[in-house]
Parts: C-alpha cells; sequence; structure tokens
C-alpha cells in the first residue's frame, strides 16, 4: 500500500528534499505540493498555491501532510488539513505561544505530529542529554548550534528541544550569549547560535564538572537525514487518531 503525501512550503529547501526523498522510497508518494505561489512542478510533482490546499488534499487523495514552511504557512495548512480531515507532520520551527497553541488546537480535530527534528540520532541524543543532566547533578552546561546561513530562528527548534530536556532535570535559566563583564552563575546554561555557509545542523551539549567535560554532540551530514525521518511519520501517522504526537512514538513503534 502506498501511501500518498503533500508537501507544504514545497519550493523550499526541505520540501524539495522530501520530493527528492520520497522519490527514491518503496511505499510513499508525494502527489501534490503547495507553496505561497503556484510553483508549476518540483521533481514532477504539481505544486499549487497554498490558498488551494484544502481543495488540492480532497482532488490527490492525500493520506498526510508534511510541513516544512514558516508558523503561518504551517497554521494556513492546518486549517485545511482540519477541513479535509488529513493527518498533519509539521517540521516548521519559530512558532511564538500563540501560534503554537492554534497548533494544538488543530490537534483536537486530527492526528498531528509536531517535531522539531526528524533524525533519529536527535532522539537518542535527547535521551542521553536526560541521562546525563539527571546524572551529573552541579556540573556546569553549555549549549550550542550551528545551521546554514538562510535559517531565520535563533536558537533552533532543536537546540531549544535539547534545552527543554534539560530543564526537565535541572532548574536552570538560559543565557543567550555572553558580553563584557559576564560571571557565570550556577543556575544558569549558555545557549550560543550560529549561522554560517550550508550547514546542515550541528547541535552539542557540554557538561564540565569534576575535573572533566563530557561533549554530547550530533550533526547532520544531509538533509535527506531529516526527510526520510518526516517521511517515517507521515507513514506512521496515517494509521492513528486525533490528537497530539511526538517523533519519539514512531521511533519506539518500530
Amino acid at each position: 500500500m502506498t501511501t500518498a503525501i503533500a508537501v507544504n512550503g514545497a519550493a523550499g529547501r526541505m520540501g524539495r528534499t522530501v520530493i527528492e526523498t520520497a522519490a527514491e522510497r518503496d511505499g510513499v508518494e508525494v502527489v501534490v505540493g503547495f507553496h505561497a505561489t503556484d510553483a508549476g512542478e518540483i521533481g514532477g510533482v504539481p505544486v499549487v498555491g497554498s490558498g488551494e490546499a484544502a481543495d488540492a488534499l480532497a482532488e490527490y487523495e492525500v493520506d498526510a501532510v508534511v510541513d516544512f514552511s514558516v508558523p503561518e504557512a504551517a497554521l494556513s495548512v492546518a486549517d485545511a488539513c482540519v477541513e479535509a480531515e488529513v493527518p498533519l507532520v509539521v517540521g516548521t520551527t519559530g512558532f511564538d505561544g500563540d501560534s503554537f497553541d492554534a497548533l494544538e488546537a488543530a490537534s483536537d480535530e486530527i492526528p498531528l505530529l509536531k517535531a522539531t527534528n526528524f533524525s533519529r540520532g536527535i532522539q537518542v541524543l535527547l535521551r542521553t542529554v536526560r541521562e546525563a543532566v539527571g546524572a551529573l547533578d552541579g556540573y556546569d552546561l553549555e549549549l550550542m548550534e550551528t545551521h546554514h546561513n538562510e535559517k531565520v530562528d535563533a536558537p533552533s527548534g532543536t537546540a531549544n528541544t535539547i534545552l527543554e530536556t534539560i530543564q526537565e532535570e535541572r532548574d536552570v535559566e538560559p543565557v543567550y550569549g555572553r558580553e563584557g563583564h559576564a560571571p557565570r552563575d550556577d543556575d544558569e546554561i549558555g545557549v550560543f547560535a550560529r549561522r554560517a555557509g550550508d550547514v546542515r545542523g550541528e547541535h552539542e551539549l557540554v557538561l564540565a564538572g569534576n575535573d572533566e567535560v563530557l561533549n554530547l554532540s550530533h550533526r547532520a551530514e544531509d538533509r535527506g537525514v531529516f526527510a526520510a525521518g518526516a517521511l517515517d511519520a507521515a507513514v506512521w501517522l496515517a494509521d492513528r487518531g486525533d490528537g497530539w504526537h511526538e517523533f519519539d512514538e514512531v521511533i519506539d513503534a518500530e
């Protein structure tokens, strides 16, 4: 059985990568894409304007949507998915409180899976971070991330997820960069974002204390890593009931 996928943000970096990755896999097919404006065709896939999403979901009998866009466009396609009763996988980051609440509200009507990173390695890293931070109480923590020079949100969504994971174990306050006279407090964690070149994504957590340093890091070598994970999530989500889901559920189900 083939799962029919629609891609929101089809003309963007990740959207194109999802289309390319799906073309090399059995069991999934990208049947239509959405973008801010009608983009014609990408990789043999018809791409229509975002305003036509609801009609296109029905016309192409879409089983699930994969979204890599911007928060406003993600919420627009979420509305279309609710109207068409189609599951939605969201990889977009940079949501503020109100827009995130709106996304959560959509999950009351459809199956919705939100992740800041669809790398399997990152999921293992998050579990390792939780264990390490809990075991090394009192060690200083520093978090760094690097992405390509066109990424607009900082810190990255993945860095924020790592930070949230740490805060589940320890009461620390983020300090975003340092300048001038800035002595370190015991209950802080430094968070740093770098933007350069075409870096796919690098994240590193440093734990230092007791005359030792532990580095936990992950580097993505290709965007196809994230596209493959998002497609796995879409196939899995197509058979779920309404509600909010996390990517680690996909990993645990295998």
